[in-house]
């Protein structure tokens, strides 16, 4: 049973969040919460929230179909991040000139599956 997750607008650029879901990618959940748990990266708090996310529907799936879900059987079947809308800004520069500012945003996908 597959149970998915998605964080939208997420404000960190897509490059730097794919640094850490590359880290948890077919991993048991379990192991990708300890590897979450210890990252020194920014990036690791929404795509731990994500990845709870992704479980609680997995558990409320099973929960309406009558199933029994085991946490420890989960792994990440599918988690990948896409780039989200960009904002533009400006940044006062040398001799009265602007530059542009990007700040970006991303999309983190996570989906959950049996190990079966």
């Amino acid at each position: 049973m597959q149970a998915k997750a998605i964080a939208r607008q997420i404000k960190m650029s897509p490059r730097k969040v794919r640094l850490v879901v590359d880290q948890i990618r077919g991993k048991s959940v379990n192991e990708a919460y300890a590897i979450l748990q210890f990252s020194k990266k920014a990036a690791a708090d929404p795509v731990g929230k994500t990845l709870r996310s992704a479980v609680a529907n997995a558990q409320n799936k099973a929960l309406d179909s009558g199933d029994v879900l085991d946490i420890d059987e989960l792994r990440i079947a599918t988690a990948f991040v896409d780039e989200g809308p960009t904002q533009n800004r400006w940044r006062a520069a040398a001799m009265g000139r602007a530059a542009p500012l990007r700040k970006r945003t991303s999309h983190i996908t996570v989906v959950v599956d049996n190990k079966e």
